[in-house]
């Protein structure tokens, strides 16, 4: 619910008259009545009631049409009628001529009235018998210029806008003696920083026989101030100005309601833009997956959301001794300090609760005058301090330390804002810490899934490439291996697990301890992909698709033998030729029962053989048949120094074919050369 319908404005009763009406009206020589939207009488005298020959009390609720009919004149209700009719039609006055059955004739006024209150259109009569003069006109002029105005204290100011006529309610207010109210002495009440602005309004409207209108404050006997209307309305004698009407109006109600509502307005804004703001920040929070990460972040929302000039996350080491400070813009881990060292953050962390120092004479007070503060005062601009606890599971973490460069007062809802913010980064360094822990866990699995290192095999040139493409805390399902069979040869497997995690790096381990087992007994590739069908469907769920790339190399003579379960092709360098795909069909992934094929290639010396995964050619942006068009451009562009060493080309045909775009799978390269051997001098 808003401000605006919670806290209502007053309103006034359309159907009450204006006390100085009544006592204008009490015993007036006019007849006076309000004829209301519904052309119902809302008030009337007794004297216009007489005219339409009833009671006042029985006028009430009936129209003057209506009244003359049940008094048996027609023509004067269908006159009646017409007037009511043609005002409301016009929107201006409407003069009629009235007799009632006995009696002197009558002159009928009919004009528009606003309601104060309401804004409703009404409609007053006023009656004055025929070639009435004088007073009878004057009141006639009083009331309607007073029905312009509105109503509450009532007064009358002479053609130059001196006050003439003595107004006991406004000197009750003021206290303001007759002699000093009358002429212009009714400003001095007024609070000499409005008094201006009204004396001229005042002025301009005498000058311009224009209504006058104007708020300002008044000094009431008690000595305070209450805020006050002013209107009123000049009484024209054809083109000079005969007095001026009108009335003071007690608004200090409505004043401070629509005070409250303002405060209460700026009060939602602001707790909506400290929502908006905790939701920004826990948002960027929640994306931050590493300690620096929300170190950044929280540097970045206390310089933009708090007004921070430095902000810092002060985290307890791994012993819960010492606290050791970090910010995007400074990381010194030698900055370490104990709990009883000078400083908000060591305070906050240590007391488990916030910790505030709007000024420098304040630091100092609640650090007793170390000298360290002395020292932190000639060295930072720092001039305003604010220290926040973090706390996870009920322990203290750490502190969230904001320094400001101007002395600043924190208020009681930047505090709320603060706690909260702090609470957010307490679960934002919580969820880092563990993900960091659990990430160097699967990083170790994964790498110990991997061979320490590559063997060594006389007349072969191995090399290996493994980037991990997950920021999360998996463990992929790329692997590679190769090791030196026992009759010389050398061989080789890149394969390929789906999906991450444990499952994943579990198959992956059990398909390459039965790899190397059936190599060692039947090294030929058809054997050993056969061999590994029979294991799989014993062993592995129809659900993991894995696929890889076997072959056996002979150094001596260059044959290479391979089988391909499903795996993208092998990349060929030549040294003296283009690059190329060995173009042979892959079979089927493992475990799917069909005919293994094997295919029969020979290196030539200082060719390269890379496998690779399909982290290096396919992405978010780009399909496997185009990402293996463009390996094949990158290697055609390898320069010699990397075509002529299998590290140094694998390392190129990562870094050129991720270039632009974001990786997201693991990388995963196992390369064979069979190297140029040089003959030796002649004797």
């Amino acid at each position: 619910m808003s401000a605006e319908t919670s806290i209502p404005p007053p309103r006034a009763d359309g159907a009450e008259l204006p006390v100085a009406v009544k006592s204008l009206l009490a015993d007036a020589p006019i007849g006076f009545g309000l004829i209301g939207p519904d052309d119902r009488l809302a008030a009337v005298n007794p004297r216009l009631a007489a005219l339409f020959g009833a009671a006042p009390a029985r006028c009430l609720g009936r129209g003057p049409a209506e009244l003359l009919d049940e008094a048996g004149d027609p023509a004067g209700a269908a006159d009646q009628r017409a007037s009511l009719e043609a005002v409301r039609a016009g929107g201006q006055a409407v003069r009629s001529r009235f007799r009632p059955a006995r009696g002197q004739a009558w002159d009928l006024t009919w004009f528009p009235v606003a309601d104060p209150g309401t804004s409703e259109g009404q409609v007053a009569v006023i009656a004055l018998r025929e070639h009435e003069t004088g007073a009878s006109r004057l009141d006639e002029q009083r009331l309607r210029a007073l029905l312009q105005v509105g109503h509450q204290i009532l007064w009358a100011a002479g053609p130059d806008g001196g006050m003439h006529e003595d107004c006991p309610q406004w000197r009750a207010v003021t206290g303001q003696e007759r002699e000093f109210y009358l002429g212009r002495g009714w400003l001095e009440a007024i609070h000499p920083d409005d008094r201006p602005r009204v004396e001229r309004a005042w002025d301009d409207a005498v000058i311009d026989v224009t209504p006058f209108d104007a708020m300002f404050r008044v000094r009431t006997r008690s000595g305070g101030y209450d805020h006050y209307r002013a209107r009123a309305h000049p009484i024209v004698d054809g083109a000079e100005t005969v007095e001026w009407i009108g009335t003071f109006v007690d608004v200090t109600t409505e004043r401070e309601a629509d005070e409250l509502r303002q405060r209460f307005n700026q009060q939602l804004t602001e707790a909506a833009m400290r929502t908006v703001r905790l939701q920004k920040a826990t948002s960027d929070l929640a994306e931050a997956l590493t300690v620096d990460d929300v170190v950044e972040a929280m540097s970045a929302i206390g310089r933009t959301d708090v007004g921070a000039g430095h902000t810092s996350l002060v985290l307890f080491d791994r012993d819960g001794l010492r606290l050791h400070p970090m910010a995007a813009d400074r990381r010194s881990p030698g900055a370490s300090f104990s709990l009883d060292h000078p400083d908000t953050a060591a305070r906050a962390a240590a007391d488990q609760a916030p910790c505030w120092a709007a000024d420098p004479g304040e630091l100092r007070a609640l650090f007793e005058d170390a000298p360290e503060i002395d020292e932190l005062l000639e060295t930072t601009p720092e001039r305003a301090w604010a220290a926040l606890p973090m706390m996870v599971a009920g322990r203290a973490i750490g502190a969230l330390r904001l320094a400001f460069h101007q002395p600043r007062e924190v208020t009681d809802e930047e505090r709320v804002f603060l706690e909260a913010l702090a609470g957010q980064c307490a679960l934002a360094i919580g969820r880092a810490q563990l993900y960091e822990r659990e990430h160097d866990t699967a990083q170790a699995l994964q790498h110990s899934l991997l061979p320490e290192e590559l063997p060594v095999v006389r007349g072969v040139r191995l090399a290996a490439y493994y980037r991990s493409g997950s920021r999360h805390v998996q463990v992929g399902g790329d692997w590679y291996d190769a090791f030196p069979l026992p009759d010389g040869r050398v061989a080789g497997v890149l394969g390929d697990v789906m999906g991450k995690g444990i499952p994943a790096a579990s198959g992956m381990s059990r398909i390459r301890s039965a790899l190397r087992a059936l190599a060692f007994s039947m090294p030929e590739p058809v054997d050993v992909l056969t061999g590994l069908d029979r294991m799989f469907s014993a062993t592995e769920g129809t659900d993991q698709v894995t696929t890889l790339v076997y072959f056996v190399l002979d150094p001596v003579t260059g044959q290479l033998d391979l089988s391909n379960a499903g795996h993208l092709p092998p990349l060929v360098v030549a040294g003296n030729a283009g690059p190329s795909l060995l173009e042979s069909e892959p079979d089927t992934p493992l475990g799917v029962s069909t005919p293994r094929s094997h295919h029969k290639f020979f290196v030539q010396p200082g060719n390269t053989i890379a496998l690779y995964s399909d982290g290096l050619v396919e992405n978010r942006k780009r399909s496997v048949a185009r990402g293996l068009d463009e390996l094949v451009t990158v290697a055609a562009s390898a320069p010699a120094e990397a075509v002529g060493d299998p590290q140094q080309m694998l390392e190129y045909l990562v870094e050129s074919m991720l270039e632009g775009y974001e990786q997201d799978d693991d990388v995963t390269l196992l390369a064979v050369q069979l190297p140029v051997i040089d003959s030796g001098p002649e004797r």
